[in-house]
């Protein structure tokens, strides 16, 4: 909240209802990009609530994106 002047949107990655307060606030000021969630299948029942529906986003969701697959060398060995 110190910089809060400083950027346009906040993203939270958190799936811990701690940050509830934080995340209707942001909301409320129009400062909520996204609450970015770890865990689809488990996260805090403060988070599920339906003004949170459009800002929620899951890693479960980005797995294909972010995850890393180690490349084939060649027949010659190279990479």
């Amino acid at each position: 909240m110190i910089e809060y002047e400083k950027y346009d949107k906040a993203v939270i990655v958190s799936g811990d209802g701690d940050f509830y307060c934080l995340a209707k606030y942001l909301l409320g000021k129009n400062k909520l990009k996204f609450i970015v969630i770890p865990n689809k299948l488990k996260y805090s029942a403060l988070l599920k609530f339906e003004i949170f529906r459009e800002y929620r986003r899951y890693l479960n969701d980005l797995k294909e994106k972010l995850e890393y697959k180690k490349k084939r060398p060649h027949k010659d060995e190279t990479l």
